[in-house]
């Protein structure tokens, strides 16, 4: 009795995975998306360690992220503080010419602000703003650390 391996065929095309936000957590990120002044303690475990804050809206981090850039004098500030939203027209513009119903979609990303980063390296890091992926955050809670 002999086994052959057949080579004659094509070779089995790579599967490309991701890993998957949590969908509670994404749940959680669209109600914040829907009221502007909303902010929410969270906790998150990540590759970089854990990461606390306010958990906000995209709209809300933008417009912060704008505020703090137009306290910095120069004209790279101004336009580093319309960023945000040049790069989101064009995803609409993106979404549009595909037909693609871009609220539909939910979030892939958080933000936060009042940031404190732990690793496990260094001492805590204080960030006035933070936006990460939600598909990097392995685990989440609700509150800040005590």
């Amino acid at each position: 009795m002999s086994v052959s391996a057949d080579t004659s065929s094509a070779p089995a095309a790579a599967v490309i995975t991701e890993p998957l936000p949590d969908l509670q957590l994404q749940l959680l990120i669209q109600l914040l998306d829907e009221d502007p002044r909303a902010g929410l303690p969270l906790t998150l475990t990540h590759p970089g360690g854990l990461l606390h804050g306010d958990a906000i809206g995209h709209e809300q981090w933008k417009a912060e992220w704008a505020r703090s850039l137009r306290q910095v004098e120069g004209e790279g500030a101004n336009l580093l503080a319309e960023f945000p939203e040049t790069v989101d027209q064009g995803v609409r513009e993106l979404h549009a010419q595909e037909g693609d119903a871009e609220g539909a979609r939910l979030p892939r990303w958080i933000h936060l602000r009042d940031v404190t980063l732990i690793t496990g390296s260094m001492s805590a890091i204080s960030l006035p703003l933070w936006r990460g992926r939600l598909a990097d955050v392995s685990g989440w809670a609700l509150g800040r650390p005590q």
